[in-house]
């Protein structure tokens, strides 16, 4: 039985390639979400998958980012901005 690959080589590139598409359906769900009515009974299934969908995207980026190192430098004082 074939097993999954749990080891991945990415490079930074890669990572901010996902960002950048993860944001990039995060905006257009909300685009789609702003475009439906909670009055009207027909858009409530839609909205409730819209959200779930914005929920696991925003999910995914905040696991991507508890997993980078950010640098600090040791020498000398840290100005952050």
């Amino acid at each position: 039985m074939p097993r999954y690959n749990r080891q991945f080589e990415l490079s930074i590139t890669d990572v901010d390639l996902i960002e950048e598409a993860l944001r990039a359906r995060g905006r257009e769900l909300c685009k789609m979400r702003r475009a439906l009515s909670e009055e009207n009974p027909a858009h409530l299934e839609s909205i409730k998958v819209i959200e779930q969908d914005q929920r696991e995207g925003e999910e995914l980026l905040g696991r991507l980012h508890d997993q980078k190192i950010f640098y600090r430098p040791k020498t000398s004082v840290y100005v952050g901005g």
